[in-house]
């Protein structure tokens, strides 16, 4: 069975509904996982998003801020939300898929805008946050494990995953503190990293632009922040990958987009 698996901060997912019909139409994934859904559970969604296909839907939310989901066309299980760097946010869900492979969803702190934990508390919670992924990770160290891991990480890691490394490295998200952090991440489980296995780190590629930028596509002054990695074992099981980069265009009446696009693996499992 080969899955469709897309992973979108959505920035809002009652505000963006009819743009998630739009991404369910123009890619038919079979699961999608959100970030910043912004909602408490209570107020969730449920029967619109059942009405897109998506029978079996697990999240977890807060008002205004956080909040992460799952929606999936096929059944999953042991659906479980980490308390990450003893916070209480919510920024994490997890899921078994039906051959076992685990399927985690996470939302890594954006970390405010200045690049200093003393004057910034924002940004000191963020490198902890990652500091705590690894650690998590670590505890899954495994030979043979099956996981994927999805989400916002809010860091662009390499030097063409930005548009300007040597501007950037001053700037939240792509501080040379943030990607150690993320790098330890990667090396706990020799992670690969799905969007570079199909294309070459020498090549810019982003999946976020400001809602700053005027014309996005024209000053293309983008970062790679939205991330999905595999653990080895499932790197021979990786078939294609996208990033939708035209959904950073989608309006619908008063409704602008995310200012993050959908990114897409299909994976064999």
């Amino acid at each position: 069975m080969t899955l469709r698996i897309i992973t979108w901060n959505i920035n809002s997912v009652r505000l963006r509904l009819p743009l998630l019909a739009r991404l369910t139409q123009e890619l038919s994934p079979d699961i999608i996982c959100l970030q910043e859904t912004k909602v408490t559970d209570g107020d969730f969604p449920l029967d619109s998003l059942r009405a897109l296909g998506f029978p079996h839907i697990y999240f977890t939310g807060q008002k205004s801020y956080n909040g992460v989901a799952i929606l999936s066309k096929i059944p999953l299980s042991d659906i479980r939300m980490l308390r990450i760097a003893d916070s209480d946010d919510k920024r994490h869900i997890s899921a078994t898929l039906p051959d076992g492979t685990g399927l985690h969803n996470f939302y890594v702190p954006a970390g405010g805008d200045i690049p200093d934990a003393a004057l910034n508390p924002a940004y000191g919670f963020k490198l902890r946050f990652v500091e705590a992924m690894a650690e998590w990770a670590l505890a899954h160290n495994k030979k043979g494990s099956r996981i994927i891991i999805v989400g916002d990480f809010n860091i662009a890691p390499l030097p063409h995953d930005v548009w300007s490394h040597k501007q950037l490295l001053g700037v939240v998200s792509h501080t040379p503190a943030e990607v150690e952090r993320l790098n330890a991440l990667k090396d706990s489980l020799t992670w690969c990293d799905v969007a570079r296995h199909f294309v070459a780190p020498e090549e810019k590629l982003y999946s976020w632009w400001s809602y700053r930028n005027r014309d996005w596509r024209k000053s293309n002054r983008g970062r790679r922040l939205d991330h999905i990695w595999v653990t080895p074992s499932l790197t021979h099981s990786l078939k294609a990958f996208h990033t939708h980069m035209e959904a950073r265009d989608w309006k619908v009446g008063e409704v602008g987009p995310s200012d993050h696009v959908p990114v897409m693996v299909d994976i064999a499992l």
